[in-house]
């Protein structure tokens, strides 16, 4: 699971040195594929873990006020609207050589 209050990835648009990016595979598009593949990983369990946290606050009746008034909801939404990006923790975990990939065609 990834730390998402310890992350040193950008919240905002940042330039990146493409030397930088490209360097482990020497290829960019590989790079670029392998950070895609992380980033929807990355997504999917910030997904779950939103939609548990979600659920305890989560009522089962059909009173209107208590659904508008659900502060504990909206405090964890807002912490998860202020995340950086799914691509952008994918590609510091990139840069920092967190990622285990391999080329499989290189193996055979």
């Amino acid at each position: 699971m990834i730390d998402l209050k310890r992350t040193d990835a950008p919240v905002n648009t940042t330039t990146l040195n493409k030397n930088k990016v490209d360097a482990p595979t020497n290829n960019i598009y590989e790079a670029i594929s392998i950070i895609s593949k992380r980033a929807t990983q990355i997504n999917t369990e910030i997904k779950k873990e939103l939609l548990e946290k979600l659920d305890e606050f989560a009522t089962y009746n059909d009173s209107l006020d208590e659904i508008f008034e659900n502060k504990e909801q909206i405090e964890v939404s807002k912490f998860y609207e202020k995340l950086p990006k799914p691509h952008s923790l994918a590609v510091q975990e990139w840069l920092d050589d967190k990622i285990y990939f391999r080329n499989t065609q290189s193996e055979e």
